[in-house]
């Protein structure tokens, strides 16, 4: 890959295994919008658009500096996805699945954010989601303008526990209002460290997460995923359910037992099999909408 930097923003070009509609829409992160050819994203205090094509990836707001320290490892440009789908594609489904969704990448995103993304997530449809993270945002997020328009910054976490269970529903949270503000507080007060979960085993690290109210085994795996570098998570609902018996039949639907089928046949890869899974039950073969 050769980074070129340009008036407002950066050009990557030669980039592989990288499409933004499979790594935006996959149901990982919540605050990328598409905009015609391009998505628009706000990460942290960033504002960003991104446009692909033909293997160049073209973000505007940034510089090359801060693709280097930032975008580079959010976007997972490390990692080398062809050697990842390869030792995949050794399964036949998880073969057809990748070459479906040929462009997924796991992105590292910020674990407080993800944190509070997927316990909204829970029994909620991805609309939903994206409409209650934008009202908390405006809310309680910091203002941020760029080409005229305004955006605003996930909420810190002082912003969240110190709001009350109305205003949170009143942003449509539901009945998650209370865990967000009790999660947050949490986090607020130090009783868990977020970025130490990087650095610790996998089932230390769920076992931490499944202490916040409102995380569940599944929330827990999707941050541990989406935010922490376990490759080895997989994130088991109902529609995980419903894929692994249309591709697998006769297993146990049980959760404890699909996790431990899954770790036997993808080991610390099982993460990145669930996505491409999921992408191409939900987009290709239709057997869940949400």
């Amino acid at each position: 890959m050769e980074v070129t930097g340009l008036s407002d923003g950066v050009c990557i070009k030669g980039v592989k295994d990288f499409y933004p509609e499979h790594i935006f829409e996959c149901g990982q992160a919540f605050r990328w919008d598409r905009e015609g050819s391009a998505y628009i994203g706000v990460v942290g205090s960033r504002v960003v658009g991104l446009l692909f094509d033909e293997g160049n990836i073209v973000i505007n707001n940034t510089t090359k500096e801060e693709y280097e320290l930032f975008w580079k490892y959010y976007f997972d440009m490390d990692r080398d996805y062809g050697e990842i789908k390869s030792i995949l594609s050794r399964d036949p489904v998880v073969k057809k699945a990748a070459k479906f969704g040929w462009g997924i990448r796991i992105l590292n995103q910020d674990p407080w954010e993800t944190l509070i993304s997927f316990i909204i997530s829970a029994n909620n449809n991805i609309s939903r989601i994206r409409r209650i993270i934008k009202n908390l945002s405006r809310r309680y997020g910091s203002r941020l303008v760029w080409n005229g328009r305004e955006f605003f910054s996930f909420p810190e976490s002082d912003a969240l526990a110190n709001a009350s269970i109305d205003e949170l529903i009143d942003c449509g949270c539901g009945y998650r209002a209370r865990y967000i503000k009790e999660t947050a507080g949490m986090v607020y007060r130090g009783e868990i460290d977020l970025n130490g979960l990087k650095d610790v085993p996998y089932a230390q690290a769920h076992k931490e997460l499944l202490a916040c109210p409102g995380v569940g085994p599944k929330v827990a795996d999707c941050i541990l995923l989406f935010s922490c570098g376990k490759g080895e998570a997989f994130p088991v609902d109902v529609w995980i359910k419903r894929v692994m018996q249309h591709f697998y039949p006769g297993h146990s639907e049980s959760s404890k037992d699909i996790r431990r089928f899954v770790e036997d046949r993808f080991g610390r890869l099982a993460g990145f099999a669930q996505q491409y899974l999921y992408y191409y039950a939900r987009d290709c073969l239709r057997l869940f909408d949400i």
